[in-house]
């Protein structure tokens, strides 16, 4: 699914208009069809719904709610913010159809004395504002922002959060934007909804299709796309009938060190478990009979120090490398990382430690091979890139950051974002936060590593692998909630997520 900006979402309501061809209001109707069907699937008569309209076309969508929650016997009753003498067409339209087929209240507040009681058992629908708006809400609309967030009712936006900019909200004022319980989007996502500190602000977020034109859709350009099934479907090869081990690859994983040789272990087992051929361990001394019993599947060559890894050998026989989990940021492994660096042209996936010698040697990054794989958590990311003020700002150093070394920087959170080195940027639809537990990161690294090894190529290793990651462990949690996922779990529902995948679910 394209994620498009709040110019462009305008530009595509347009282009339906012009070419299906409908009139504007008919597609505010359906907008407010859509709305309507979901609140009735979630919530019953008996609440009473008090809906807060601005004058533009978010207020219209409100007020043809209005109408529809009316003929279905809901109990709406309409608060008008007036915030401007200013009203558009559809918003006069859909007024004028209130009044003649329905008798739902419509109140006007003209100052913040003018607010109702709202009680905790009462919906707010906020339709003031909607992603349009292109500076911080202040005045009669901050106020009534501020007493709707005082509220004990459950909120639900329509389309947008009062007051959320749909990109950047750097110089936003977060005391003038609504606190929804669920935000209904129309068509598509938008991009803010992506980032942490918006959560705060859309609660549960659900895309209401309204039937835009596919075809200014499909041919209108945009960076950031939002991961979904059928897409992550149409990557996956099909095994022949014929097929060996052989033909699925042989990884490298360089992980692990005294204390830490669990990271090895879990990268192995999710490499195996993701396809791979063949997976080879490179472990200190004191990790061998570790690996060997616990991944009998897995090769090991042994490091010639007992605690860390100093010296690895040559990497031509195998297809892709994967290296960083438990290794440490030893001045010896330091050395041996830059020796691989320099001399290993094999697609490669760099994690934790890994990410953090990096950071201490940020000139390595111009040794990186072609399309390498990065995938830190934000913090790593400071690391290697440097701090930045909010989640927008650091989702544009992260492309940057991908074109200027060439590299492929998939950047770990709730929607971990994938940035490549062609200036696209994929956010991952799946996962859930009992994967914020030790050793997620490990075998996500053991499932880019499988992917790598079995011929995909950076790109598509890494979105298939974010998004088989996170939908095993939602698989996870699923069946034992999200409290007590560990990494090992997310690990044996890595077979369960391929045929969830494969069969479209």
């Amino acid at each position: 699914m394209k994620i498009f900006n709040t110019r462009q979402i305008k530009e595509l309501d347009d282009l339906t208009i012009r070419n299906e061809p409908v009139s504007s209001s008919d597609l505010m109707e359906r907008a407010a069809d859509q709305l309507l069907r979901w609140y009735i699937r979630n919530f019953d008569r008996s609440r009473r719904i008090l809906i807060f309209c601005g004058p533009g076309n978010n207020g219209g969508d409100g007020l043809a709610l209005a109408r529809l929650l009316s003929a279905n016997r809901f109990n709406a009753e309409v608060f008008f913010v007036r915030i401007s003498e200013k009203r558009s067409d559809d918003w006069n339209h859909n007024f004028e159809r209130l009044g003649k087929e329905t008798t739902v209240l419509f109140n006007t507040i003209g100052n913040i004395g003018h607010f109702p009681f709202i009680g905790s058992d009462d919906v707010v629908i906020d339709a003031i504002f909607g992603s349009g708006l292109t500076r911080p809400a202040d005045g009669l609309a901050g106020q009534v922002i501020g007493k709707i967030n005082e509220a004990e009712g459950t909120v639900v936006s329509v389309d947008i959060p009062s007051g959320l900019s749909g990109e950047d909200n750097s110089s936003n004022n977060p005391e003038g934007i609504i606190r929804a319980d669920y935000t209904l989007s129309f068509q598509f996502p938008k991009l803010c909804f992506m980032f942490p500190e918006n959560s705060r602000y859309t609660g549960k977020w659900h895309i209401l299709p309204i039937g835009l034109d596919s075809r200014a859709i499909s041919e209108t350009e945009t960076p950031y796309c939002f991961l979904e099934t059928e897409y992550v479907s149409s990557l996956l090869k099909k095994r022949d009938k014929f097929d060996h081990k052989g033909k699925f690859g042989h990884g490298l994983l360089i992980a692990g060190s005294h204390g830490k040789i669990g990271a090895s272990v879990l990268g192995a087992r999710a490499a195996l478990r993701t396809g791979i051929g063949l997976i080879t361990c490179h472990i200190p001394g004191c990790g061998y009979q570790v690996i060997q019993t616990s991944v009998p599947e897995a090769m090991a060559s042994v490091d010639e120090n007992e605690l860390k890894t100093t010296n690895i050998e040559s990497t031509d026989q195998f297809d892709a490398v994967g290296i960083g989990p438990g290794i440490g940021t030893d001045p010896e492994t330091q050395e041996s990382f830059h020796d691989l660096l320099s001399g290993s042209p094999k697609p490669m996936v760099i994690d934790a430690d890994g990410l953090n010698i990096l950071g201490m040697n940020r000139d390595w990054l111009s040794l990186l091979p072609a399309e390498t794989i990065l995938t830190p958590h934000a913090r790593e990311f400071e690391r290697i890139a440097d701090k930045t003020g909010n989640s927008y700002l650091q989702l544009e150093k992260q492309s940057e950051f991908a074109v200027k070394y060439n590299c492929i920087v998939v950047l770990k959170g709730a929607h971990t974002s994938i940035a490549t080195p062609r200036g696209k940027l994929f956010f991952n639809s799946t996962g859930n936060p009992g994967m914020a537990t030790a050793g997620s990161g490990d075998v996500l690294t053991g499932m880019i590593l499988s992917l790598l090894s079995r011929g995909y190529s950076p790109e598509k290793a890494a979105v298939i692998g974010v998004y088989l990651h996170g939908l095993a462990g939602d698989i996870a949690a699923a069946k034992s909630g999200q409290e007590s996922i560990i990494a090992s779990d997310i690990i044996e529902n890595i077979g369960n997520a391929f045929i969830k995948i494969n069969n479209g679910i």
